[in-house]
């Protein structure tokens, strides 16, 4: 049945994307957000509309890192699987992108292109868009200590997200990421918690790092046993006082193999079976976003076969894992945000033989959080220690950004060597590709803005299209 006229709706969907051609035709953006403000200010029920009319409902994925990546993650796979969906594949996680999304898939009387709602959430935005988006599955990933200029302590934030879970339907599900204890300690906020988890003794690094985060029993405050710690917080715990400890799994990866840059294989185990799973993205920590893409596509009842397929074929989103051909090199970009997540690309690339060509650019804008003394918990010592052991020279690193000068007093205290400092990220990306021998890789660790302020530049020089182009 046809949904009935709504001129109100009609009007904001309109004036929404007459926004967005404006936006873009003035090169003032993308126009991933602005339609979004428009329709709201029109039409304030216009994502409540909207998505009751997707057939098969929507799903929403939050956490400190990995939304991005994930999300796009579930699309490929709901794409193998036959559905289309409409998703804020830009990035604008707010509640005024998901709107934009959602506006942009609708015909001018509302009529949605896509069956289903997949959108990535800011954290804070939790609760606002699950009770306007009919969220049917929403996933948390992890919650690392992140922008505390916004977000303030973990255990606020997990009580942000939990408060959400309400506004979901009683069968809705609600995908946890079990070896991160803050995180898992929300399924008793819910009827229907789906947990998921990696079982990997092998990658064990033996000790719980300084920045770890979600180290105290969530119920007692008792330091945790880890059986293993994969990074950070994140592995196989118990409180030993026996107030909790990690839940099953309904969704596993076992037998994992990290292969360096050519990504992962693991076998993934699901309520649905078994299957030997691989992944083109490198490290552990996409593993884990492969693992929660699994879930909720399973959840959302795509087959094991799909899911597996999906996951193969993806090849990540833009500016996070981001592989950009630049005439005879190539730039590697790799998003970085926080402690923990730094020191994962630190360890999977940089201590690398091959990671000769570094270049670091950080901007504290309000996107990328204004407080950069996070750099200091970063473990860049790793790579002065990885050096001596390997014999190795350390090749000079090349800093930009807003606080260029602040990356490098940090790379000084950690004994690394400091190359050329250029503040502006335009110069900073064409004198770092210059002085990258050809058929060599250009590993670029920017935040987020400065990600943009790159990945724009590599347009303008012809290298790459601009972001709001992607699918």
């Amino acid at each position: 049945m046809s949904a009935a006229l709504d001129p109100r709706l009609s009007a904001a969907i309109f004036f929404a994307r007459a926004a967005q051609l404006a936006s873009r035709t003035l090169k003032r953006g993308g126009g991933s957000t602005i339609p979004g403000v428009v329709a709201r200010r029109i039409d304030p029920k216009i994502l409540t509309k909207l998505s009751k009319r997707l057939p098969l409902g929507s799903a929403a994925i939050t956490g400190t890192n990995g939304k991005t990546t994930t999300t796009h993650m579930v699309g490929k796979i709901l794409q193998t699987a036959g559905l289309r969906a409409v998703n804020n594949s830009t990035g604008a996680n707010l509640v005024t992108g998901v709107t934009a999304a959602v506006v942009r898939d609708a015909s001018l009387s509302g009529k949605p292109l896509s069956e289903m709602g997949l959108f990535e959430v800011d954290e804070a935005n939790v609760p606002r868009v699950a009770a306007e988006a009919e969220l049917k599955i929403l996933a948390v990933l992890n919650l690392f200590r992140d922008q505390l200029d916004r977000y303030g302590e973990l255990a606020y934030t997990g009580k942000v997200i939990a408060s959400a879970f309400a506004d979901l339907p009683r069968a809705g599900a609600v995908v946890l990421n079990a070896d991160d204890p803050l995180v898992a300690s929300l399924g008793g906020a819910t009827s229907n918690p789906v947990f998921y988890g990696v079982d990997a003794p092998g990658l064990d690094t033996g000790r719980l790092q300084h920045v770890a985060d979600s180290k105290a029993c969530p119920i007692c405050g008792t330091p945790l046993d880890y059986e293993a710690v994969y990074m950070g917080h994140i592995g196989v715990y118990r409180c030993p006082r026996g107030d909790f400890s990690r839940p099953p799994l309904a969704y596993r990866a076992s037998r994992v193999s990290l292969e360096g840059a050519r990504g992962s294989t693991f076998l993934l185990k699901t309520p649905k079976g078994e299957s030997e799973a691989k992944i083109t993205l490198p490290g552990l920590y996409n593993v884990y976003n492969a693992l929660a893409a699994a879930a909720v596509a399973g959840e959302a009842g795509v087959g094991l076969d799909a899911v597996v397929r999906g996951i193969s074929e993806f090849g990540g989103a833009f500016g996070r894992v981001e592989r950009i051909k630049a005439g005879d090199r190539e730039a590697f970009l790799l998003l970085i945000k926080n402690p923990v997540g730094f020191n994962e690309i630190l360890r999977t690339f940089i201590t690398d033989a091959d990671a000769r060509n570094v270049l670091i650019a950080i901007n504290d804008n309000d996107a990328d959080g204004r407080d950069v003394s996070w750099l200091w918990d970063v473990d860049f010592e790793m790579l002065a220690d990885a050096g001596a052991e390997d014999e190795t020279e350390i090749s000079p690193f090349t800093v930009s950004g807003l606080r260029a000068n602040d990356m490098a007093v940090r790379l000084k205290y950690a004994d690394l060597p400091v190359g050329p400092v250029i503040p502006d990220r335009k110069e900073a990306i064409k004198t770092a590709l210059e002085a990258t021998p050809p058929g060599e890789t250009l590993y670029v660790l920017p935040t987020y803005t400065a990600m943009l302020e790159i990945r724009k530049a590599l347009g303008d020089m012809g290298y790459t299209h601009q972001f709001w182009e992607d699918g």
